[in-house]
């Protein structure tokens, strides 16, 4: 974090040692090391504090979208999906090359019996 080496520490503490005496250091190294584990701690408390905030945040979004979606669910008739002016809405779309033809329809759907020949005989009295 603050790119601080062995070398620099050892110069730190010399000096310490010059500044402040032999008797008041280990006052001084103790008090240092209190007032750290204070800034630690509340870094971490601001930290964890940040983050459920977002985690609230992230919570109050989601249940607010399911929220609208279950509106859009309700309401019959809406739909975002546009349509276009051309084709109307019970208009199937137009089949493909590639798709086989449908079958045709018979002509006539009245049976065809021996008593009543059909059209297509050429036998039959007309």
């Amino acid at each position: 974090m603050f790119d601080i080496g062995f070398l620099e520490m050892v110069i730190v503490a010399i000096v310490a040692l010059l500044v402040l005496g032999p008797e008041r250091l280990p006052g001084a190294v103790r008090m240092a090391g209190l007032y750290l584990g204070r800034i630690k701690r509340s870094l971490a408390d601001v930290r964890s504090q940040v983050e459920r905030e977002l985690g609230a945040d992230e919570i109050r979004q989601t249940l607010h979208n399911d929220k609208i979606m279950a509106d859009l669910a309700k309401k019959p008739g809406t739909s975002n999906v546009k349509r276009s002016a051309t084709a109307p809405a019970d208009e199937k779309p137009a089949a493909s090359a590639d798709a086989t033809p449908a079958p045709a329809e018979p002509a006539s759907t009245v049976p065809v019996t021996a008593d009543s020949p059909s059209d297509d005989d050429p036998a039959a009295p007309k």
